[in-house]
């Protein structure tokens, strides 16, 4: 994987970069559409594609392993022969079901033991198996195995599961650099800074992820119920000592705001299941604030949702029609919602980009915040 930076912007830490993969070349900033168990729920790949034009996926490590498992994945030629997308791809490598899944794990020094949220089987994840399993799922990125610390943790745990993280880190390390990828494409590894709310300890993380030298970085263990301020700050801490010349990868963030105050902080990828999930249940994010379709007052509203976005959707579908579907419970209502919020989001780092280039990053950004936060 290669990093090109072009571009600074002038009054922020704003940047804009080319990442080379296997799979294609990304523009950054860049959002990933997240495919947990190898599809964008309710998204056509064609549409992610053509319509959206998402450069790179996300996959998830723990449930791909679990259904379909590395043995399909395998005999299929990886996971981009068997969901057929021939873009990149990044796998998490299961630490975020560390946090979210605390109920049916155990951690330990050599791993981290789940049961199934399927059939309640006992499986264990180490970092040595964690490199493994996505050398066999074909990722063109593949994430560390770390322990996601709740954002509320007190000092003492959070020291402790950052110590943990770097250890596992350095086994992460050492299992990569001794296999090789398995189906003719290089793939990059990505360590994840931890540290909880904390400023020493992030510093710490930053500075020893940071010695590792990886393709890329990324900042773990945010946005999991910490202040919005306090995640702000830990990503300004952070992004001070981690390498320039690398990309750094926000995990599971956020909201429209989050993204671009986050991309002002010098961040270039993102994730988040926000517009999918959100859009699901009727929520629709558009450049001048957020839609609730269920509400009476788009009864009869036959104007598109946010036709900047220039997503299909937008052009064939009003906001009427979209509240007709959505309170008659119609599948269709699920897909339309979810191209329309993921067409938005990359239309929104796009734009950013652009500023970026153009050299108005900030004015344009300080305008965008003010209408992202509005409830139309």
């Amino acid at each position: 994987m290669e990093f090109e930076l072009q571009y600074n912007d002038i009054k922020s830490n704003a940047r804009a970069g080319l990442i080379t993969t296997g799979h294609g070349v990304i523009e950054t900033p860049i959002f990933m559409p997240v495919g947990t168990q190898g599809t964008v729920k309710a998204v056509h790949m064609t549409e992610l594609k053509e319509d959206i034009n998402a450069p790179v996926i996300l996959g998830n490590t723990y449930h791909l392993y679990l259904r379909p498992g590395l043995e399909i994945l395998e005999k299929a030629g990886g996971l981009h022969q068997f969901n057929s997308w021939d873009r990149a791809i990044l796998t998490d490598s299961g630490g975020f079901q560390v946090f979210s899944l605390s109920d049916n794990r155990k951690l330990q020094e050599e791993g981290a033991t789940f049961r199934s949220h399927i059939d309640g089987s006992k499986h264990l994840f180490t970092p040595e198996n964690v490199m493994d399993m996505q050398r066999t799922i074909g990722a063109d990125i593949i994430m560390a195995f770390d322990e996601c610390c709740p954002g509320d943790a007190d000092y003492a745990y959070a020291k402790k599961s950052l110590g943990l993280t770097e250890h596992w880190l350095d086994r992460c390390l050492h299992r990569f650099h001794s296999t090789e990828p398995k189906y003719g494409y290089a793939q990059s590894l990505f360590p994840i800074v931890q540290g909880c709310v904390y400023p020493d300890l992030r510093k710490q993380a930053a500075e020893n992820v940071a010695s590792k030298e990886a393709d890329g970085n990324a900042i773990g263990g945010l946005a999991v119920g910490e202040p919005t301020e306090k995640m702000y700050e830990m990503i300004e801490i952070v992004n001070e000592i981690l390498p320039k010349d690398k990309p750094c990868y926000l995990m599971g963030v956020g909201t429209p705001v989050n993204i671009l105050e986050a991309i002002e902080r010098g961040v270039d990828m993102f994730d988040c299941i926000m517009p999918t999930r959100n859009g699901r249940n009727g929520q629709l994010f558009t450049q001048y604030g957020t839609i609730n379709i269920r509400n009476k007052k788009w009864e009869a509203d036959f104007s598109p949702v946010d036709p900047d976005t220039h997503s299909y959707v937008d052009t064939l579908y009003s906001k009427a029609y979209l509240h007709h579907l959505i309170k008659a419970d119609e599948i269709l209502a699920l897909q339309i919602a979810s191209i329309h919020n993921l067409a938005f989001y990359l239309w929104l780092v796009r734009e950013a980009r652009t500023h970026i280039i153009e050299g108005d990053f900030s004015t344009w950004k300080t305008r965008m915040v003010c209408q992202l936060s509005n409830r139309l």
